[in-house]
Parts: C-alpha cells; sequence; structure tokens
C-alpha cells in the first residue's frame, strides 16, 4: 500500500476537503481549506496531492518563497497528514513551460480528482483564466496519521 493510499481514502469522502498550511515570511502558519485530489504529477510521474489555487492566494506567494505545504485531512476522529515540497504551474509560474491547453487540461484533472463536477467545463475553464488559477502539486516527503489503518 503506498503512503498515498490513505490520503486517497480520506479524500474521496467530502469532496477533497482539506487544511492547507504554508509558512509566511515572519514565521507565523497560515492555514485556509481547500478540495484536493491525488493526481500523478505531470513532470515527475510520482502521485502527489494536487489543488487548484487563485492566483491571489498567500499560499502561492509563500510557496514561492520556499514554504513546505502541509495538507492535513480530517473525518471524524480521525485524520491523515501529508507534508512536502511544492511545484507551482499556472499563468504565473512557468519553470515547467506549460502551454495554456495543458495547464487547462491539469487544472481540471485535479479538479476532478478532488470530487469536482461542473455543468459547463467552458465556463470553467473561463474562470481559471480569469482568475489566473495556478496548482499547486505537493510531492509527499512525509504522510502521518491517526487513523485506522495508520
Amino acid at each position: 500500500m503506498s503512503d498515498l493510499d490513505d490520503v486517497k481514502t480520506f479524500l474521496a469522502d467530502e469532496t477533497g476537503l482539506a487544511t492547507i498550511s504554508t509558512v509566511q515570511a515572519d514565521g507565523r502558519v497560515l492555514s485556509s481549506v481547500a478540495n484536493c485530489g491525488v493526481i500523478v504529477h505531470p513532470i515527475t510521474g510520482t502521485e502527489c496531492v494536487a489543488l487548484v489555487s487563485m492566483g491571489s492566494a498567500g499560499r502561492l506567494k509563500h510557496v514561492r518563497r520556499g514554504s513546505e505545504v502541509t495538507i492535513a485531512i480530517r473525518r471524524g476522529w480521525n485524520w491523515v497528514a501529508v507534508t512536502g515540497k511544492a511545484d507551482l504551474i499556472g499563468p504565473d509560474d512557468q519553470e515547467h513551460s506549460f502551454d495554456p491547453e495543458r495547464l487547462r487540461l491539469l487544472l481540471r484533472e485535479i479538479y476532478l480528482a478532488a470530487g469536482g463536477q461542473h455543468d459547463d467545463f467552458d465556463q470553467y475553464d473561463q474562470e481559471m483564466v480569469r482568475s489566473r488559477r495556478a496548482a499547486i502539486l505537493v510531492a509527499p516527503s512525509r504522510v502521518i496519521g491517526n487513523h485506522p489503518s495508520g
């Protein structure tokens, strides 16, 4: 069983709802809630935990500065957390040279992996471009938890 099997199980419930934490420049932790999914990283080919973030989100600045990301998922009294370095792929993060079409498909893949459903994907795609959404791809360096299989 991979380290991410429990993460997948937890994320499959409640449409991938998780708490995302990064470290700000002054050392304080910033936490927020987002929907996440497990996908194959489009660059490394390994599984990662991914989410789509608004271009104006503080967490993007923190990751650009080098902050690791922790994604914590709680279901009842059980929880699992993934911590690791993150890659950013978006209109303002072109280290991996994703063209707009490849980015569009990646953002959709993450959305669907997080349990998302949409009646009009053209409208979804337009909103992703308008709000300069970026993919955050977290490569797990540590997976911990308090759950029946762990």
